[in-house]
C-alpha cells in the first residue's frame, strides 16, 4: 500500500493528513514533506494517523525526528491517533512519554502541552 500526504494549515498549526502505511518504503515521503514543512516556517505540526494502517520502526524513527527539527525551533509535533493498534506500537516503545498523542485534529490544535 502506498503512502498518502495532504496539508492545511489551521491558526498557526499545521496539520499533516497522514494515510496508508508508514514503513521503510514510504517512511522517506513523510520525511521529505515533515523536512519541507519545517524549512519553510512551520514549527508547530500536528500529523493526523487515523487513516494510517500500518507503523514500523523507520516511521517512528521519522516521527522523532520531526519532533527534534521543530523543537530546534521551539515548535511542538502533536499525533492524532485513537487506532489501538497503532496507539500500542507508541505504548511499547515508551514513546506515549514523547509525543502529545490526541484524539482528534480539533483537540491537538487547541492543546497548550
Amino acid at each position: 500500500m502506498d503512502l498518502s500526504l495532504s496539508t492545511e494549515t489551521m491558526g498557526d498549526r499545521t496539520i499533516v493528513r497522514v494515510g496508508g502505511e508508514i514503513d521503510v518504503y514510504t517512511a522517506p515521503k513523510l520525511r521529505e514533506q515533515l523536512v519541507e514543512l519545517v524549512n519553510d516556517g512551520s514549527f508547530h505540526l500536528v500529523v493526523d494517523m487515523e487513516g494510517v494502517d500500518f507503523l514500523d520502526s523507520t516511521g517512528l524513527g521519522v516521527l522523532v525526528g520531526g519532533l527534534k527539527r521543530v523543537r530546534a525551533h521551539e515548535g511542538s509535533l502533536r499525533l492524532v491517533c485513537n487506532q489501538e493498534h497503532i496507539l500500542k506500537i507508541f505504548r511499547i516503545t515508551g514513546l506515549t512519554k514523547v509525543f502529545p498523542i490526541h484524539t482528534s485534529v480539533e483537540e491537538a490544535v487547541a492543546a497548550t502541552d
